[in-house]
């Protein structure tokens, strides 16, 4: 199974495809997609939605998974945040693809086995599971942790929630 894991984010929208086969995981892509505080919103969107659809025809994922929202004490970062992710699920959707929502709890749980673990926990981790990736951009270790969390909860027939109702 191939899956495209996603990370949203206003600034940096980090993506994820992994290989997974049983207890075998392969890195395909991973990287993020800058996006400049100089351009507008809107502009910003618009660059998500079609990085994510251009990494769609690419990759041929079959399946998506984004890191569901993070409510945070800001409103408007939160409001902002849930567009990018709208952007990417938009995206997901508009390629064909069923679209899952991990909460970072559930993302972590998954992938180090301790849901309040830290950044370099999931890091350390995601590093093992998948070899030697350049994990330098850390958006792009978050998305790849998306992807493999939904690898798993595939693979161990976990309880997950579907963004899409067919």
């Amino acid at each position: 199974m191939r899956v495209l894991g996603i990370d949203p984010g206003s600034r940096h929208t980090g993506y994820g495809v992994v290989d997974g086969d049983g207890d075998r995981l392969l890195t395909v892509a991973c990287g993020s997609v800058p996006l400049p505080a100089s351009l507008p919103l809107p502009a910003r969107l618009g660059r998500i939605f079609t990085e994510i659809s251009r990494l769609i025809q690419e990759t041929h994922p079959e399946e998506m998974a984004v890191e569901d929202v993070f409510v945070s004490r800001n409103a408007r970062s939160a409001l902002i945040l849930g567009q990018a992710r709208g952007a990417a699920i938009a995206a997901g959707i508009h390629g064909g693809l069923r679209v899952f929502e991990y909460s970072a709890l559930e993302i972590k749980q998954a992938v180090v086995g301790y849901g309040k673990a830290d950044k370099n926990q999931v890091i350390h981790m995601v590093r093992f599971l998948l070899g030697p990736p350049d994990l330098s951009d850390l958006h792009a270790a978050d998305a790849l942790a998306v992807a493999v969390c939904h690898i798993h909860a595939r693979t161990f027939s976990r309880r997950f929630r579907v963004a899409d109702r067919p």
